[in-house]
């Protein structure tokens, strides 16, 4: 079973473009719309809305793919 994560945790993961990192600013229990995409959450296998710290872009991932950092100096 994935890592539980909470609002206000600070997490990274892999995209495209390299290691991103940012702030968990959602927790999605149920299925959502989200970019015009629908993704599935349960409460099982939830999924999380962050704040990238770098450019304030919102991803949606699963807790699978998310790894717990420390925030950055400044930001709690």
């Amino acid at each position: 079973m994935a890592e539980r994560f909470r609002i206000g945790d600070h997490v990274s993961w892999n995209s495209e473009a390299g290691r991103v990192s940012g702030t968990i600013i959602a927790v999605h229990t149920r299925d959502f719309e989200y970019k015009n995409h629908m993704h599935r959450a349960s409460e099982d296998d939830p999924q999380y809305e962050i704040k990238s710290d770098r450019t304030d872009h919102i991803a949606a991932h699963r807790g699978k793919v998310l790894e717990r950092t420390p925030a950055p100096k400044g930001k709690t």
